[in-house]
């Protein structure tokens, strides 16, 4: 066996560090086992993964302080959460953020559902409590699938904090209220969320290439769904058609290649809509106000623009075609979320 050095004393019986300085100036390192023949097996070139693979090799018990789940934590934050969406990785960040005081310390096979539940119902924010389980749940699976524990998911069964859906619906005096004192690229972008029913993220992105062969083609960005919405009707501009048009003219001055822009020709962002739609909404209910009309101005103030998206399925009358054109795969979904009105029904007499 070759004698250790002093920069190897921290790592396992027989793993060795080696060093490469890179063209760029920067150092490169790799950990190898060296077994009982003395060939050398790369263990790549992360310590912690070297660590546990080291463990497998010499059939040992994987290293303790790896199994705590703020190690666990740790590396879902590093190598898990990079790979997923803008918003998904703020909203697991802040979940890890509530979870790691009261599970950081615990090593992964002590956790039980009893614990879970525990965790559920001291939570005083009761919805966002479920989504920390379900954050807490995927980073359990993610630990199996690492080898760091085989026991069962203790997230599975526990009982979830009843959530009630939104269901707010904009009726045609709230969306009419605010539509009036909203600037015109407001206009257009709420137009175009309503007759594409596309979430907001997905409507501030849509740009004039994503028009193929009559179709605006929308890839959702939440569920990477791939849909093509019709801009015309046996070679007849339809609403959408018409709008985009409209808007193209109103644009064809500005460089821009997205569809929603300032009136300076800057691609519209989340937080100009948002400030647009602020203004545009605070005028409305002033109006309202002014007029008398406390209810309508009360839910003027209610009128979010994502209530654009369930309005759209709402004002479908085929629940198919709404589930299509939301780009869900179950209609039960869009009947459940997203229609907010009633059922049609006659008179009694």
């Amino acid at each position: 066996m070759r004698p250790r050095s002093k920069e190897n004393r921290d790592l396992p019986p027989n793993v060795y560090r080696r060093k490469r300085k890179r063209k760029s100036g920067k150092v490169w390192v790799g950990y190898y086992y060296c077994d009982a023949t003395g060939k050398e097996i790369s263990l790549g070139t992360d310590l912690d993964l070297a660590r546990l693979k080291w463990a497998e090799l010499e059939a040992k018990e994987k290293p303790q302080d790896l199994r705590l789940m703020k190690a666990i934590f740790d590396r879902y934050e590093r190598d898990i959460i990079p790979k997923k969406g803008a918003r998904t990785q703020k909203d697991n960040l802040s979940e890890l953020r509530q979870l790691r005081p009261v599970f950081d310390s615990a090593p992964i096979d002590a956790l039980t559902p009893a614990m879970i539940a525990q965790y559920r119902d001291a939570r005083s924010a009761k919805v966002r409590a479920n989504r920390e389980i379900a954050t807490l749940s995927h980073v359990f699976n993610m630990a199996r699938e690492w080898g760091l524990t085989a026991k069962e998911n203790p997230c599975q069964g526990v009982r979830k904090n009843k959530e009630t859906p939104r269901d707010f619906y904009a009726n045609d005096a709230v969306w009419d209220a605010v539509y009036k004192k909203a600037v015109p690229e407001l206009k257009e972008a709420m137009d175009l969320a309503y007759l594409t029913g596309q979430r907001p993220a997905d409507v501030l992105v849509m740009r004039r290439d994503d028009i193929e062969g009559g179709y605006l083609v929308v890839q959702q960005n939440k569920t990477h769904k791939k849909l093509r919405i019709m801009l015309s009707v046996d070679g007849v501009d339809n609403s959408l058609g018409k709008l985009i048009k409209q808007m193209a003219a109103r644009n064809q001055v500005h460089s821009s290649s997205y569809l929603i822009v300032s009136e300076r020709g800057k691609r519209m962002s989340a937080s100009m809509l948002r400030n647009r739609w602020d203004e545009a909404r605070a005028l409305a209910r002033s109006t309202a106000l002014e007029e008398g009309d406390s209810l309508l101005a009360s839910r003027i103030t209610q009128f979010q623009f994502r209530d654009i998206r369930p309005k759209a399925a709402s004002e479908i009358k085929d629940i198919e075609d709404a589930s299509l054109l939301l780009g869900h795969t179950k209609g039960d979904i869009t009947e459940r979320v997203y229609r907010r009105v009633g059922a049609i029904a006659k008179p009694s007499k």
